[in-house]
């Protein structure tokens, strides 16, 4: 049974250059495109990496690549991570790891932010099947949820708690995460705006209009897709 997101890691490892300072986020198909570069001798010796993930970041570390924090580079000829879902337009949800903070500042950075994966992550049209996650500063906690459940009373908001440990989980940047599950499918280009606007809430995990491109992976191939 071939490997759908090898084959996207694959392609998507086609588009990088010598020289280039590269973004990488977090996932199975980054760490596949990682692989890629560490294994390319020249290519390897000659790019910048830098990644928002502690994992990825691990991994280039140990293969003794170029490795560079996101707070000394301005900017990113490529930037390449998953998602959850993406639409047409190339909106995607990006609700796992509670990381979107510093993915979405490297995507921001990219001349080239790129989506990758299998096919199963392409909808028409973004849905409900994952939650909106925000990170909030634990100052703003209380006022932060009684205004998103004024905005939003038929959502479903909790604040994600440790499986591993009691309490909150705690993103990289010691704020605190909350899941948002809609029950009625959200105007999203409204919602981009409206929740990054409530003091307190850092960032949140819809990444709207800001990918150029999508290389996926399926039963019928690659696809390389860019917005509608």
């Amino acid at each position: 049974m071939a490997d759908h997101k090898l084959e996207a890691a694959k392609a998507a490892f086609k588009f990088i250059k010598t020289g280039q300072t590269v973004g990488l986020g977090a996932g199975t198909t980054v760490l596949h495109l990682a692989g890629m570069i560490a294994q390319d001798t020249e290519l390897a010796r000659s790019v910048v990496l830098v990644s928002s993930s502690f994992k990825t970041n691990s991994y280039l570390q140990e293969q003794g690549l170029n490795v560079k924090s996101a707070s000394a580079v301005k900017h990113l000829d490529l930037y390449f991570d998953g998602c959850d879902q993406f639409d047409q337009q190339l909106n995607a949800l990006k609700s796992g790891g509670g990381i979107h903070t510093t993915e979405k500042i490297l995507a921001s950075m990219a001349a080239e932010f790129v989506l990758m994966g299998d096919d199963t992550k392409f909808v028409p049209r973004l849905n409900t099947t994952y939650p909106l996650v925000i990170e909030i500063l634990p100052q703003a906690l209380q006022v932060v949820l009684a205004k998103l459940r004024s905005a939003y009373p038929d959502a479903d908001i909790k604040l994600r708690m440790g499986d591993q440990k009691d309490g909150a989980v705690i993103s990289d940047n010691g704020n605190l995460l909350a899941n948002i599950r809609f029950n009625a499918l959200p105007q999203w280009q409204q919602l981009n705006i409206r929740v990054k606007m409530i003091p307190g809430i850092v960032e949140h995990s819809l990444f709207y209009g800001m990918a150029t491109k999508a290389i996926i992976a399926g039963e019928g191939g690659i696809q390389i897709i860019t917005p509608q």
